[in-house]
């Protein structure tokens, strides 16, 4: 049996190294209604949020379903699968249901499908638990972060992990020393389910497992971007760049990208522009290769950006605040826009039965001074977000205070409706509690006795007729 499954945590308090995220999960169960909003776990894979998650149903004694977003993306599947489990009762006598959503980040907004927007509306109706996981916060959806609490996991520290290993390696009866111990935990970067894979891979056939043991089943340690980027700028020796660049997974063309980054904030101009020279030598070997195809020329581009950018900078090596390419931003940024003017499209164009490439071409500018007059009624009549009514306003500010106008008469009208059901309620067990005193009141009727059952009379027979006799002639 796999050991991550085998040593899973089954309740909440064996959840290691995040005390603070385990007291709010419990504060939230225990003092659950269903006007609470769902939480959000967040925090890299392997720190325990599913199996906090699963451990929270078993503490509480709730049914689990378990929906991973990333399979199920589609509107229809979400509404099908999660959509009716939010709103009805358990079948099998728990308590309540909780519903678990995993890996939300993996939807891309409105445009996956109507995903992300049909888990915004079950968050909104739902009437049992809900637990949301994923690995990155700002990866899942505006319109679904904002309902709900976050619950942000750290990574594993190292002391506890190395604990948690010498536990199970008495109980799997093997002899584990410390320095085996101590490099698992610090190859594993926190991350509880690679120590717990990397521990049963180098105990597989063995009693006893040393520190060489572990250096050939350890997890695959590759240098990050950041290591290369940094050891460019802070001096490094070229054979360890030549070992970073190696291990490193990116294509040269996006470690090009990220040293050409930082090279601005070289302090001499000087060096600052031979060091642009080496960046334009790499870039035309880059081209060469995706021309020709001859991808033997990618290792004196990446030899070009990395040993000829850190030569320019010899004897002034220094820590730069490494930063992604901006250029990625404004890519990400016009991608968001696209997807944002294609969504609204296709709900103007159902809004008014008009094809999307009409709205986008034709309807949009004069859909604009529409919704300039009421902004509020637009917002609402077509369901549309800060970004959809932001590009139908050409003004955020305007566009934000429509959404909150919007939002704040839907809460007003859910607490009306949530008041008189309450006060219908309560009219109601009045209603019941006066039927009782009544009947309280009312003086107890004597019971008679149950008269005696009379038999039916017994009808006396009737005789039969007889038939009568047929008259016959005898001749003879």
């Amino acid at each position: 049996m796999d050991w991550a499954e085998k040593y899973r945590p089954m309740h909440l308090a064996d959840i290691l190294g995040n005390g603070s995220a385990v007291r709010q999960i419990v504060d939230w169960a225990k003092t659950w209604t269903p006007d609470s909003r769902p939480l959000l776990f967040t925090g890299k894979p392997g720190i325990g949020k599913t199996s906090a998650a699963l451990a929270l149903a078993r503490d509480m004694d709730w049914e689990v379903l378990e929906l991973n977003a990333s399979d199920a993306r589609t509107k229809a599947i979400i509404e099908r699968v999660a959509g009716n489990s939010s709103t009805t009762t358990s079948l099998f006598g728990a308590g309540r249901k909780l519903i678990i959503i995993d890996e939300v980040d993996n939807l891309e907004g409105n445009a996956d499908r109507g995903g992300a927007r049909a888990i915004a509306d079950i968050l909104k109706e739902a009437k049992q638990p809900i637990v949301l996981i994923a690995n990155d916060a700002y990866g899942v959806s505006d319109s679904i972060r904002r309902l709900c609490d976050p619950v942000p996991f750290r990574a594993i520290g190292v002391s506890t992990l190395q604990k948690r290993m010498k536990e199970i390696c008495r109980f799997e009866e093997i002899a584990c020393g410390e320095d085996a111990l101590s490099a698992i935990a610090e190859s594993s970067a926190g991350d509880m389910r690679t120590a717990v894979n990397m521990l049963f891979g180098s105990s597989t056939g063995k009693t006893s497992i040393s520190a060489g043991d572990i250096n050939t089943a350890q997890k695959d340690e590759r240098a990050t971007i950041f290591d290369l980027v940094g050891g460019v700028f802070a001096g490094a020796p070229d054979r360890e760049l030549q070992k970073l660049s190696f291990e490193c997974d990116e294509k040269p063309d996006s470690v090009m990208q990220w040293i050409e980054e930082s090279i601005p904030l070289m302090h001499d101009p000087k060096r600052r522009i031979r060091a642009y020279g080496r960046i334009s030598r790499a870039d035309v070997y880059l081209g060469r290769t995706m021309r020709r195809q001859y991808f033997t020329l990618w290792r004196y581009a990446t030899s070009m950006m990395t040993l000829g950018v850190a030569s320019e900078n010899a004897g002034a090596g220094f820590r730069t605040r490494i930063m992604p390419p901006s250029r990625w931003k404004r890519m990400s940024t016009a991608k968001k826009q696209k997807a944002v003017r294609r969504t609204l499209a296709a709900s103007l164009a159902e809004g008014y039965s008009i094809p999307e490439s009409q709205i986008q071409s034709q309807y949009l500018d004069l859909l604009s001074r529409f919704a300039e007059k009421d902004p509020a009624a637009f917002c609402e009549r077509h369901n549309l977000d800060v970004d959809q009514m932001g590009i139908v306003l050409h003004d955020k500010a305007a566009a934000a205070a429509a959404v909150k106008t919007v939002q704040q008469a839907a809460k007003e009208r859910d607490t009306k409706v949530k008041k008189m059901a309450a006060s219908k309620r309560a009219e109601m067990r009045k209603l019941e509690e006066q039927l009782e005193a009544l009947r309280m009141q009312e003086p107890p009727v004597p019971e008679t006795p149950p008269a005696a059952e009379e038999l039916p009379l017994e009808e006396p027979p009737e005789e039969k007729k007889l038939a009568p006799k047929q008259a016959t002639l005898d001749f003879f």
